[in-house]
């Protein structure tokens, strides 16, 4: 399956933001991720609806909503969400996981399940029909520039292997968290399609040459 890059927004020069995106653009960037959090279930808040709204107006790129909140149910409907966008919500963060998913996918979303590095694989094993696709947290949700919880290398491979035993052969895997060019690397090679790009090699230094660099990473 195709590999694809998502800069994480949370990581992005807001003063220069109108030139990363022109940049993203014309490097041929899949998605954009949006962190949302609300303090609670992660410990920081970012990034609003509103934003969002104003981003979607200067870019043609979908986005890849990653819902780190309590009760995103409450929350999820306050967003924009379009056709092709990619909409995460926790498995650890409600109770109605089911619910949530088909609201995502009542929207025109596609419908994924975050799970944190400590949580198990058989956590998502009742909503697989449900979803197109796992994001593995390989760091714990919060902040930028963490160390990589090794073991998550190892579960994008039991993700992949999961999902294909339940026939959901085209289930996608995305990973966020201290994806450096090394650690994409690994990660492709065990099954891994989208990488949340951020402060570990897409936004360190020039960002057309770390583009460039990541595609040469992934390309596996």
């Amino acid at each position: 399956m195709k590999k694809m890059i998502s800069p994480s927004m949370m990581c992005c020069d807001f003063f220069s933001l109108g030139k990363q995106i022109e940049i993203f653009e014309n490097g041929g960037v899949e998605y954009l991720h949006i962190d949302i959090m609300d303090g609670h279930f992660a410990p920081n808040i970012a990034l609003g609806a509103d934003f969002c709204k104003e981003l979607k107006k200067h870019t043609r790129i979908p986005l890849d909503y990653h819902f780190m909140v309590e009760k995103p149910e409450n929350i999820l409907p306050a967003y924009d969400i379009s056709e092709g966008d990619i909409v995460s919500v926790h498995a650890e963060s409600t109770v109605h996981l089911q619910r949530v998913l088909t609201m995502i996918s009542d929207r025109g979303g596609q419908p994924f399940v975050a799970i944190n590095p400590a949580t198990p694989i058989s956590a998502i094993e009742e909503v697989t029909d449900y979803i197109d696709g796992v994001l593995v947290m390989s760091v714990n949700p919060g902040f930028a520039g963490q160390k990589l919880v090794a073991s998550t290398l190892d579960k994008i491979k039991r993700t992949r292997a999961f999902l294909d035993g339940r026939g959901r052969e085209n289930a996608l895997i995305e990973v966020d968290g201290n994806v450096s060019f090394e650690n994409a690397k690994i990660m492709s090679g065990n099954g891994a399609n989208i990488f949340v790009a951020g402060t570990s090699g897409l936004f360190r230094g020039n960002i057309e040459e770390n583009l460039a660099t990541m595609r040469k990473a992934i390309a596996i």
